[in-house]
């Protein structure tokens, strides 16, 4: 299997499916609704690329020469483009799921936001800080890399708007969980069949049913942030704010 067959049986599909219900979803959502999708695919881009390169670049992950139609710098063109395939399902799934909860429950009322403001942004700074010393011992640095890179990002929009976030989680969560659980299935089928292959070097060497465990946390924080950034822009369209001192 190729990394563009690995797309087009993973990605594609499912994306082509959500998207349909999203589509048909947008209107209760509100009239950001129709663009905020795609404001966050070139933001991931953007923030993944020179990440992602420095790994690869490393040797804590690489790719099957034979698997992939080129490169750009040191990562290939198919892993550009599952920066955007996945905010893009995320928020497909996050649309069909968000529209369903609204529909039966209406607008969802305003949190208290201080307390939920606060101890989120502490939760993820918190665990970005834990990366830092995992990144002085070789088998944690990928693991390291991950919380460093990704989970403080999540606490700035969680500071910003954690509370209108925490209002919508009836269909954050489902939407984070399928998501994640989907990607580790569809990971370590590529990892099986040799479309990438991770350094047992920069690992711990925890790997649940093969699925090493600095993936399934990759996979995890990178769903979280796609799900929230989204929220970021679609939630005043939903008039889900934060309405506490």
């Amino acid at each position: 299997m190729t990394y563009l067959q690995f797309h087009l049986l993973f990605l594609v599909p499912p994306l082509v499916v959500t998207g349909w219900f999203a589509w048909k979803a947008r209107r209760r959502l509100g009239t950001r609704a129709a663009w905020a999708i795609f404001a966050v695919p070139p933001i991931a881009l953007a923030y993944t690329t020179p990440w992602d390169n420095y790994l690869v670049w490393r040797g804590i992950w690489w790719y099957g020469p034979d698997r992939v139609l080129a490169t750009i710098g040191y990562v290939p063109v198919e892993e550009y483009v599952f920066f955007v395939l996945h905010p893009l399902l995320a928020g497909s799934l996050l649309y069909t799921l968000l529209a369903r909860t609204l529909a039966h429950n209406g607008r969802p009322p305003a949190e208290r936001g201080t307390r939920v403001r606060v101890v989120g942004t502490l939760v993820w700074v918190a665990l970005g800080l834990v990366g830092l010393p995992l990144l002085r011992t070789e088998v944690t640095t990928y693991l390291g890399l991950i919380l460093v890179w990704f989970a403080p990002v999540i606490g700035l929009m969680w500071a910003f708007q954690g509370p209108a976030i925490w209002q919508v989680r009836r269909a954050a969560v489902p939407t984070i969980a399928l998501l994640t659980l989907y990607l580790w299935i569809a990971d370590r089928v590529a990892i099986a069949v040799g479309i990438w292959t991770i350094s047992d070097r920069y690992t711990v060497g925890v790997d649940p049913l093969g699925l090493p465990i600095e993936e399934a946390t990759f996979f995890a924080l990178t769903t979280v942030l796609s799900v929230c950034g989204l929220l970021l822009f679609l939630l005043p369209g939903t008039r889900a704010r934060d309405h506490a001192p």
